[in-house]
């Protein structure tokens, strides 16, 4: 599926493609529902509702991603919310081996994520996975989330990068589609962000189920 002597470089998400979208999914649609409710009083599926109503207002925003946006908005420490289920977090299988592989054909790892910068760390200290990439960046430095075609054009000001030479995995759609429209030439899906959740079927992108599909090999 790859040929990795066409690749300098790998762009890698980092929720629902390095790790679960399980812990994001249920931190948004369990837990940060309970939460408010027990707030303000109300039923789970009315505080539920209203939730839902507002992510969706701005979905694919730099608001969406921002947990102080969200801590001010809805009058909760989110940061301390998302503590409180930490032990969710989890890489997705293969991972650190694909990703220790990708270094060893000597090809850069670079981490590029819309999830704010305290959610990155929190990540970060849970799964240990920096250790494993050259590079993390966030899409907050920029002020440009992944789905805006120009964020590619501003990342290449920090991270030099060859758009026919680099790959792309990501679980968003809409993110394959704004880096396909920038020239990134070698995209690929990831079929079940959340491993509690259905295998979607891609017909736009090219898709992997795990990372073994991809392995590299020296």
């Amino acid at each position: 599926m790859i040929d990795w002597k066409e690749i300098d470089t790998v762009f890698l998400d980092m929720d629902g493609t390095l790790l679960d979208l399980h812990f994001d999914d249920f931190f948004w649609r369990e837990h940060v529902p309970r939460r408010y409710a027990e707030k303000h009083g109300l039923e789970f599926d009315e505080a539920f509702d209203h939730l839902l109503a507002r992510y969706k207002d701005i979905e694919g925003t730099m608001d969406w991603y921002c947990l102080d946006f969200w801590s001010k908005e809805l009058g909760m420490d989110i940061p301390l919310l998302k503590k409180e289920i930490d032990h969710l977090i989890a890489v997705h299988p293969y991972v650190v081996e694909f990703l220790d592989s990708v270094q060893s054909i000597g090809k850069r790892r670079v981490l590029v994520t819309n999830a704010h910068g305290k959610s990155l760390s929190l990540k970060m200290e849970r799964t240990r996975l920096g250790g494993h990439l050259d590079a993390l960046v966030c899409a907050h430095d920029l002020g440009l989330p992944k789905e805006d075609v120009r964020f590619w054009k501003h990342l290449g000001k920090i991270e030099r990068f060859e758009p026919s030479r680099t790959l792309l995995i990501d679980d968003s759609l809409p993110v394959l589609e704004s880096a396909r429209e920038f020239g990134i030439r070698h995209l690929l899906a990831i079929r079940q962000p959340n491993t509690q959740g259905p295998i979607r079927q891609i017909d736009t992108f090219r898709s992997i189920s795990t990372f073994a599909e991809i392995m590299p090999t020296r």
